[in-house]
């Protein structure tokens, strides 16, 4: 009699071991799918290329390289052959930070997987070329690029860029 207890103890306990071991795989799963955005992208017409990390949870992008990293020779502000800056930025404290390491996207969080579309939402994008941020939503296509939606309000008025990753 006290085997059987003793069996039937024990594999109540495989039983919740293997529940735990099941519900810690499909989460770490969903991490990595969310994963998935991290690495080096480049924007359209190769104008910058861009590093995707985590942090907090969150995933954040920062400018790492751009195509043309110095204003031209007859740029209109006298900046001509010096390294860009964020020189449209609305705060002027932060119009003398270099453009090479300007955090572009801020706190994204993974929505999930639709219809085998990857989603990060609830972030914002940063356009030096204007100074603005936008809200934004990225999907991850089929084809392994970016779709990235910045918009003001609600998506429908938006714009859409696409990225690739840095092969």
């Amino acid at each position: 009699m006290q085997n059987n207890i003793n069996t039937v103890a024990l594999t109540k306990g495989y039983q919740w071991l293997l529940a735990g071991l099941v519900w810690l795989l499909c989460s770490s799963t969903a991490w990595a799918n969310g994963d998935q955005l991290l690495g080096v992208w480049l924007s359209p017409d190769d104008k910058a290329t861009i590093e995707i990390y985590q942090q907090d949870g969150k995933y954040s992008g920062r400018i790492v390289a751009l195509k043309e990293p110095l204003y031209p020779a007859d740029d209109e502000s006298g900046l001509g052959g010096q390294p860009k800056v964020d020189r449209n930025n609305p705060d002027e404290s932060l119009r003398d930070r270099p453009v090479i390491g300007l955090n572009l996207l801020r706190n994204f969080v993974y929505k999930g997987e639709s219809k085998g579309v990857h989603q990060w939402h609830k972030g914002k994008i940063y356009d030096p070329g204007n100074g603005k941020d936008y809200k934004c939503t990225i999907k991850l296509n089929a084809d392994g690029t970016l779709d990235l939606r910045g918009y003001i309000g609600i998506s429908l008025f938006g714009r859409t860029q696409t990225w690739r990753p840095k092969p």
